[in-house]
């Protein structure tokens, strides 16, 4: 009984609704503004299907308008091919487009558009307005549409060539537009959309205006041109030219040599059959070619065409078009893959740098030779000497100074009665205590690893590697505890920004506390660091920002806090962490390894390198033969 009054009191967590009595079709209207969630999901998203279609029309000038950002007006006016009075109407409806007829057009689409759903998804959502004259017609004509109801053609004023103008977007749906972010983030989207088109068509003219200000004028010109006007003329310095063609398949392209990286993917653009895509085949291919002479943090940039017949991708995987499908994967991401490794190597070696001779020349270069042993200096003995002994004495031991402060006597005519089972001297007494299993440092080598001894021999720790695993998992537990210790700046990084990471800033400051950032704009291309986390260093302050500012924009602040938190903090952490060639002191050095020692999975860095190896005592007599 009590069981029962318990179930009875206990609410369902989803309630159960009963299907209507009758299946019925949906208004057109409806349909429409449900495909415009997919379709159009922004201003910028309006924007690439009104330049595409713009492009579809063959037009070689098209001029861009915008209002807070495109949601308040978006005007498109080009001087293609224009649309027939009487194809007006057809323009705005559904499923309507002059770019296929049946499944065998679908399967060999060239155009940008085919799909006939944006210009009347916009109508549903968005007061728009279409003008067009064709270029046999005495003058232009003009429809408008409200709540998806259009009204009839009249005349009107309009060179040769259309225009689309769409005002308050979502203006009907105001439960959607609540999602839009302010304006600056929105121009932002729409500024990039519009750099993508035009750098996939530098024949053609393109002008880009936003609350009356001018803020893109490109000419025709060429594609080198045109992608030094947009990516500046730094991106070509260190650029090569990528050129591969076999059979049908056309790979081209500018790609930027590594000393060109970046902290993010802000530079990347790679178009199939001129539209802008991002896939995983593509991108792992691109990855592959740089992947011996990049940083693993630091990221490529190009701008590349793929040309290829139509009917060996599928451009139709999503409304937005932004995702491919290629028939034959394989054999385009091994395509990519060479024929961007080939423009690499191919300047790598005219320059000298190829990353074998430079693998070569250090391995010939680390071994001690007789005339030249490898030992410290006077001062370095010293302050060695120091460190071990005020440690030992720790630990209630005592250190025996030899000819090099810090190498254990090991001579057979020293042997005793303190011999192991190998017949071997037992360590100094300071490492035989458990609780340093990593022993303790006696230098760097080469800027890169730092030697330490411990019970059992020789221990080799790829610096970098480990303290990055440490700043990591900081982060996490202070992240997961929000309580992530932030470290003011007495004089903020000030760095240049673009329009999108200013809006990225405006719009995320509750997700860039949450991560122990304060950055705030101090003018129109201006960013300030004013406070960062305490983990990470003031140095990389701007690169750590950026990284922020890219994760936050890319993927929305749920996301990058969520189901990406691991990536974004392992990168602050790499950014954080001790750099090559870095000169640590015999403290620092032992700092990293008292803390390798508390701290979960130190033997593996963040991207599953080991962090450490032990070589043991036996190991090296076997490599000097010794009591053979």
């Amino acid at each position: 009984m009590r069981h029962d009054v318990a179930r009875r009191n206990v609410a369902p967590l989803f309630r159960y609704n009963p299907p209507m009595s009758s299946i019925q079709l949906l208004p057109d209207l409806l349909i429409n503004q449900i495909a415009a969630g997919e379709v159009i999901e922004r201003p910028a998203s309006a924007l690439k299907e009104l330049l595409e279609n713009s492009l579809d029309a063959g037009a070689t000038e098209i001029a861009v308008q915008l209002e807070g950002g495109g949601i308040k007006l978006l005007r498109v006016r080009d001087n293609g091919c224009g649309i027939d009075k009487a194809q007006l109407p057809l323009a705005l409806m559904r499923h309507a487009t002059s770019k296929i007829a049946s499944l065998e057009d679908l399967q060999r689409v060239a155009s940008m558009g085919f799909r006939g759903e944006a210009l009347a998804s916009m109508a549903a959502v968005a007061q728009v307005t279409l003008t067009s004259r064709t270029g046999d017609a005495a003058h232009a004509w003009q429809i408008g549409a409200i709540d998806g109801a259009l009204s009839d053609a009249a005349p009107s004023s309009h060179a040769p060539g259309t225009s689309f103008e769409m005002r308050e977007l979502y203006f009907n749906t105001p439960a959607r537009r609540k999602f839009l972010k302010s304006e600056n983030t929105e121009f932002a989207w729409c500024e990039e959309t519009f750099k993508r088109i035009a750098l996939s068509r530098p024949d053609v003219a393109f002008s880009l205006q936003n609350n009356g200000k001018s803020k893109w004028q490109l000419a025709s010109q060429d594609l080198p041109q045109r992608i030094k006007a947009i990516l500046g003329s730094e991106f070509g310095q260190y650029a090569v030219k990528v050129e591969r063609e076999i059979g049908p398949l056309h790979l081209y392209g500018i790609a930027a040599l590594p000393a060109y990286s970046r902290s993010t993917r802000d530079e990347q653009y790679f178009f199939v059959n001129g539209r802008f895509v991002r896939d995983k085949v593509l991108m792992h291919a691109v990855r592959q070619a740089y992947q011996d002479i990049l940083h693993h943090q630091r990221h490529p940039a190009f701008v590349l065409f793929l040309d290829m017949p139509p009917e060996q991708v599928d451009v139709n995987v999503h409304p937005a078009k932004s995702e491919v499908r290629f028939r034959e994967s394989q054999g385009i991401h091994q395509f990519v893959f060479h024929g961007l490794q080939d423009a690499l190597s191919a300047t790598m070696a005219d320059k000298g740098e190829t990353p074998a001779a430079s693998t070569h020349q250090a391995t010939t270069t680390f071994a001690p030779t007789q005339q030249q042993p490898m030992r410290f200096g006077a001062a370095e003995q010293q302050a060695t000497y120091r460190v071990w002994e005020s440690q030992s004495q720790a630990l209630g031991g005592k250190v025996e100074q030899q000819g090099s402060v810090g190498w254990v006597e090991h001579s057979d005519t020293h042997r005793s009665s303190s011999q192991t089972n190998d017949g071997y001297r037992s360590a100094p007494s300071i490492l035989q205590n458990t609780e340093h299993p990593l022993g303790f440092a006696l230098g760097q080598l080469s800027g890169i690893y730092i030697l330490a001894q411990n019970q059992q021999g020789l221990i080799v720790v790829d610096m970098h590697a480990a303290h990055e695993r440490i700043v990591y998992e900081r982060l996490k537990n202070a992240f997961d505890a929000q309580q992530m210790p932030t470290q003011p700046l007495l004089i903020p990084v000030t760095f240049g920004a673009d329009p999108l990471a200013i809006a990225t800033v405006e719009e995320e400051q509750d997700a860039l506390n949450k991560l122990g950032f304060d950055i705030a704009p101090i003018s129109t291309h201006t960013l300030a660091v004013r406070a960062m986390p305490a983990m990470l260093k003031q140095s990389h302050a701007e690169a750590a920002a950026r990284e922020v500012l890219h994760e936050l924009h890319e993927f929305g602040a749920s996301r990058a806090l969520t189901e990406r938190r691991n990536e974004l903090l392992a990168t602050l952490a790499c950014h954080s962490a001790v750099r090559a060639n870095q000169q640590l002191s015999l403290p620092e050095m032992n700092a990293i390894l008292r803390e390798m020692e508390q701290t979960e999975r130190a033997d593996q860095c963040n991207h599953g390198r080991p962090t450490w190896f032990q070589v043991t005592l036996a190991e090296l007599d076997a490599m000097f033969m010794r009591g053979q």
